[in-house]
């Protein structure tokens, strides 16, 4: 077993939660996807748990990631919450998938307590960086940034939600639109 056999079932568990949530992570299923024997996956994750609070703290990571990148290439703050949706349109554009932390997020009642703790955790990280964001472009009081963070981060998964029920990216882009008219997101 190998460091790229585990970045492997990593992968293919993040596209199948991103399409069928932390419920359709099947080791079976995955272990096809990836090539193996379903037992090999419980050599690097010995139960679904543990491998749905892994590849949950991966997406995670990943996105603070891109939101730190996002935010070193477009220094004006402005500029970042405009390009801020675009990270959730990407995804829908990946096979009608969504954000797998909001996915999960849907679930959360049946969730155990690990994976719970990292989706948790993804919307935390979200809503702080549109925080900063906000505070830092001067658009609202820097005492609201954190309620307005929330909102655009409720919105915004909100309008993929829709967009997914109906296979049609152009809802979210509609959707996105009258948040940028109403003065909920940047122009």
């Amino acid at each position: 077993m190998s460091t790229s056999t585990r970045e492997l079932i990593l992968s293919a568990a993040k596209r199948t939660a991103q399409a069928h949530g932390y419920g359709g992570l099947n080791f079976r299923d995955l272990a096809r996807d990836v090539g193996i024997k379903s037992a090999s996956i419980h050599y690097y994750f010995p139960g679904k748990a543990d491998l749905g609070a892994a590849v949950a703290r991966r997406y995670r990571e990943d996105a603070e990631a891109a939101l730190e990148a996002l935010s070193s290439e477009t220094p004006d703050p402005v500029a970042c919450l405009r390009r801020y949706p675009d990270t959730f349109r990407t995804t829908l554009q990946n096979d009608n998938r969504m954000c797998l932390a909001s996915f999960m997020a849907a679930e959360y009642a049946d969730l155990p307590d690990a994976v719970a703790i990292e989706v948790q955790a993804f919307a935390d990280v979200n809503v702080a960086w549109i925080a900063r964001q906000l505070s830092a472009s001067s658009l609202i009081a820097v005492e609201k940034s954190e309620q307005r963070a929330r909102a655009i981060f409720a919105a915004i998964a909100g309008a993929q939600l829709l967009a997914r029920s109906r296979s049609n990216i152009g809802l979210y882009d509609r959707a996105i639109d009258s948040y940028r008219e109403a003065g909920l997101l940047p122009l």
